[in-house]
């Protein structure tokens, strides 16, 4: 199962160790490392002048932390995400993609169209809403509460709030 200790945005620049203010726009980005995915927020001003090696990333605005939680991330990036992990062969991302793949089937971004067994491996062939292209998604047959996991691992990563 997933070994992830994703952290909400601490407000604090990985790279110079700048403060990020409610408000600041910055960068949150997916690093690769020996132990998974890591996230890691950069400013503005770093990210623009050291452009970072990073896996994923996505600009964001830095909650107030006295706000409600909400969306900072749109269907868009998050199916762009998605289709960034079509290739990926580690389990953690395939199982990542899975779960992506429920969120964006529940925002009628995919469409579940038939399944089949390759290489000891279920496949999911999904059309894709508003393109005129299918994709496939590996169904790795998580137990539901590792989906329950995952999902919470996935709104931290994102900093969104996924709903039932």
């Amino acid at each position: 199962m997933s070994d992830w200790e994703i952290k909400k945005p601490l407000g604090c620049c990985s790279g110079s160790n700048k403060e990020i203010l409610p408000g600041d726009e910055y960068f949150a980005a997916l690093i690769e490392t020996n132990q998974g995915l890591e996230r890691h927020d950069y400013c503005k001003e770093y990210w623009q002048e050291n452009h970072p090696e990073v896996f994923y990333f996505w600009k964001a605005i830095m909650p107030d932390p006295n706000q409600k939680k909400s969306i900072f991330i749109d269907d868009d990036t998050i199916m762009t995400f998605f289709n960034r992990l079509a290739d990926e062969e580690d389990a953690e991302k395939i199982n990542f993609r899975f779960v992506l793949c429920l969120m964006l089937m529940r925002k009628r971004r995919l469409k579940y169209v038939s399944s089949e067994v390759q290489d000891e491996r279920e496949l999911w062939l999904l059309n894709v809403a508003g393109e005129k292209r299918t994709t496939q998604v590996v169904n790795p047959n998580l137990r539901e509460e590792q989906i329950e996991e995952l999902t919470d691992n996935l709104g931290q990563i994102l900093q969104i709030e996924i709903s039932e």
